[in-house]
C-alpha cells in the first residue's frame, strides 16, 4: 500500500484517476480572476459606444435571445473585441516564451526585431501598391525573416541569453532604419497608411484576423502545452540541465522559435502593437509570485490589456479613434522605465 501524498505549502492535490498532481493554488486563483476581468472587459467593450447598450442587453444579445441591439453588438463590436482578446493572448504567449529564453524581462518581439521585420515587409507592401490582401502575408514573411536572421546571429554558443538579446536589438535597429528609408521614399499617402499599420490598430478588422491567430494557436497547442512544462527548466544553467537529462540548447531553440512564430503571426494581422508582449509576462509573474512568467496567466493578462487599450482608444477622444498601439505604448513606456530603474537599483 503506497503512502498518502502530502500537499506542499501553497499547493492542492488534484486527483486524476490513479495519478495525483500537486497544483499551486495562487496561479489558479490569479488565472480565474483574470478570466473574470477579461469577460467583464469584453462586455464593457460591447456596451460602451454610440449607441450605448446596457450590459444586460449585451448578455441577452450574446445568448441569442434577440434584442434591438443585435446588429451593434454581434456584427459591429463583437468581432473587434474578440480580435483584441485573441491578439492580446497571443502577444502574452509570445512575450513569455521569448523572455524565458532570453532570461531578460526587457526581451519581447518588439525589442528583438520580429515586429520590426514584419513592419518593414508591411511597409514595402503598403507603399509598393500591393493588394490589401497581401499585406498580412508579407508582414508574416518579414517577421519570420527577421527571426531567421536573429537565430543566425544569436545561435552561436547555444543561443546564450545575452547574445540572443543583443542580436535581437541589432536586428531591430537595422529593420527599423530600413523601414524609415522606405517611408521617406514613398508617396505621402502610402507612407501615412504604413505609419498607421506600424502603430498597430484593430479598426476595420475582426473575424478574419482573429481566425488566423486562433488557428495558429490551435495548431501550436501541443507545442504550447510542452512549452508550459519546458519553461520550468529555463532558469537552470546548461550544466545542471544536462545533469538531469535535459537538452537545454534544443529547448531554448524550440521555445524561441515558437515564440517568434506566434509573434510574427499576430503582428501580421493587427500591426505592431508594442509593449503588450513586454508587459504581460512580467506583471503576470509578479501576480503569481513565481520565478518565471506563467504562460496561461500571461496570455489572459495580454488579452485583458489589449481589450482595455482598444476600448480606451475608441472612447477617450470619441468620435476620433486612437490606434490601440498608442494606448499600449502609453502603458509600456512608463513600465519599461520602471524595469530599467529597478534593474539599475538592484545592480547598485
Amino acid at each position: 500500500m503506497s503512502a498518502p501524498t502530502i500537499a506542499l505549502p501553497g499547493r492542492s492535490l488534484l486527483r486524476l484517476g490513479p495519478v495525483t498532481v500537486q497544483v499551486r493554488r495562487r496561479p489558479v486563483l490569479v488565472a480565474a480572476t483574470l478570466l473574470l476581468l477579461l469577460a467583464a472587459a469584453v462586455v464593457l467593450s460591447l456596451s460602451l459606444g454610440t449607441p450605448y447598450v446596457a450590459p444586460a442587453d449585451v448578455l441577452r444579445a450574446l445568448s441569442g435571445a434577440g434584442t434591438p441591439y443585435d446588429l451593434v453588438v454581434l456584427d459591429l463590436r463583437l468581432p473587434r473585441a474578440v480580435l483584441a482578446a485573441v491578439a492580446g493572448a497571443a502577444f502574452g504567449v509570445a512575450g513569455t516564451l521569448i523572455q524565458s529564453v532570453a532570461r531578460n524581462p526587457l526581451a519581447s518581439p518588439d525589442v528583438i526585431g520580429v515586429t520590426q521585420g514584419a513592419g518593414l515587409a508591411a511597409t514595402v507592401a503598403l507603399t509598393g501598391g500591393a493588394a490589401a490582401i497581401l499585406v498580412a502575408p508579407a508582414a508574416l514573411l518579414g517577421g519570420l525573416v527577421a527571426a531567421a536572421l536573429l537565430f543566425a546571429l544569436g545561435a552561436r554558443h547555444g543561443l546564450a541569453a545575452q547574445r540572443f538579446v543583443l542580436a535581437g536589438v541589432a536586428v531591430a535597429f537595422a529593420f527599423r532604419a530600413l523601414t524609415e528609408v522606405v517611408m521617406l521614399a514613398a508617396d505621402p499617402i502610402d507612407g501615412l497608411r504604413a505609419q498607421v499599420w506600424l502603430i498597430g490598430t484593430l479598426a476595420g478588422k475582426g473575424w478574419t484576423e482573429a481566425a488566423w491567430i486562433a488557428v495558429t494557436l490551435a495548431v501550436l497547442l501541443p507545442v504550447l502545452l510542452w512549452a508550459g512544462w519546458a519553461l520550468h527548466s529555463t532558469a537552470l544553467d546548461d550544466d545542471t540541465a544536462r545533469g538531469i537529462g535535459l537538452r537545454p540548447v534544443a529547448r531554448r531553440i524550440g521555445l524561441a522559435a515558437t515564440g517568434v512564430v506566434v509573434a510574427a503571426t499576430v503582428t501580421a494581422q493587427v500591426g505592431a502593437v508594442d509593449f503588450v508582449a513586454l508587459v504581460a509576462p512580467q506583471v503576470a509573474r509578479r501576480l503569481v509570485r513565481a520565478e518565471r512568467p506563467p504562460l496561461l496567466c500571461a496570455a489572459l493578462l495580454g488579452a485583458l490589456l489589449l481589450v482595455l487599450a482598444d476600448l480606451a482608444g475608441r472612447r477617450l477622444l470619441a468620435p476620433t479613434q486612437l490606434p490601440a498601439g498608442v494606448l499600449t505604448a502609453a502603458i509600456g513606456g512608463p513600465y519599461l522605465m520602471f524595469l530599467l530603474l529597478r534593474t539599475r537599483g538592484r545592480r547598485s
